[in-house]
């Protein structure tokens, strides 16, 4: 009977849709995920995969092995993960996607807490703002914000973030500080753009009940909201990023957050600029099925977010 482990490889590199994907996701180099699958196509008699140089490509006899055994390996993992949490003890790796500056501020500080709760299981960041495959690059649970949550994906409400107009002492002095949402048009901008698909993120003007897009006087654009927001501490601009990364800017004196006055009684056709929050959500691949380590995972966050002087529970409905 083949072994385990050259099962694991077989299906791993159609997951991921390459060898070096699934020599990445067990462990092991490339080459002994190569010998790996060699090995099980030479103990089973019969070619599973025709390799390419760009690609993997299933034979009949592979997509009907496929179809037999991933399943089995899928309730293998299953087994021994709910096992490892019957014996108070999480085992294995759990491999976490999320956003660089929710990692770099949010999440960071907070794993050596779970760590010390479950310190058999080995942690492993994917921290960026790029898109991620999640079945592909072998993601356990992704942590994103509403706006690039992906279809067919279990989701579970984490927190909520405000997010604030800020700029520097120095430019205010210089440029005077914006009372309405109509003088914003006047102040230089600094945006985010998300390197995930291009997108600028718009910022919440509305006209008449309506979102609209004014022609806004832009100083700078950054694929990174922290380069962004240090931009805006050193003079470069008005910058609308989430609380949690202007806070430690604004503690020390480089930023002051914006209050716009309210737009008062209604006119016609007047710029209004509405408060709006960051919602960040844990996601995962299986809706049936979410591994103990996961589930720990979460449990966690859930109670460690509410804790951070610039988050907020998410109700469980705001998905």
């Amino acid at each position: 009977m083949p072994n385990l482990r050259a099962i694991e490889t077989f299906v791993k590199a159609l997951e991921g849709g390459s060898i070096a994907s699934a020599a990445r996701q067990l462990g092991i180099s490339p080459a002994a995920a190569s010998q790996n699958l060699a090995r099980l196509e030479r103990e089973l008699g019969t070619r599973l995969i025709t390799r390419t140089t760009r690609s993997l490509a299933l034979t009949e006899a592979g997509e009907r092995y496929l179809a037999r055994v991933a399943p089995v390996l899928d309730e293998l993992e299953k087994a021994q993960s709910d096992a490892s949490l019957a014996q108070g003890e999480l085992h294995g790796r759990l491999r976490v996607a999320c956003m660089a500056a929710f990692g770099r501020h949010i999440l960071a500080p907070l794993l050596p807490a779970f760590k010390h709760r479950h310190p058999l299981l080995s942690l492993e960041l994917l921290v960026t703002d790029r898109h991620v495959d999640v079945l592909k690059e072998d993601v356990d649970i992704s942590l994103c914000y509403r706006d690039v949550l992906e279809p067919g994906m279990s989701v579970r409400p984490l927190a909520e973030v405000p997010r604030i107009l800020c700029a520097s002492p120095a430019y205010l002095i210089q440029h005077g500080h914006p009372q309405v949402a109509e003088d914003l048009l006047q102040h230089d901008c600094l945006l985010y753009r998300r390197e995930r698909d291009g997108r600028t993120m718009r910022w919440p003007f509305f006209r008449d009940g309506r979102r609209t897009d004014p022609p806004l006087k832009i100083a700078a654009i950054g694929t990174d909201i922290d380069t962004v927001t240090a931009l805006a501490a050193a003079g470069g601009g008005i910058a609308w990023v989430g609380a949690f990364v202007a806070r430690l800017h604004i503690q020390e004196g480089r930023l002051v957050p914006l209050a716009l006055k309210p737009a008062g009684r209604r006119q016609k056709g007047q710029l209004e600029f509405r408060a709006e929050t960051l919602d960040f959500f844990a996601c995962f691949r299986d809706r049936k099925y979410v591994p103990a380590k996961v589930r720990a995972f979460v449990d966690f966050l859930l109670e460690a977010l509410p804790e951070h002087p610039s988050l907020k529970r998410l109700p469980d409905h705001a998905g």
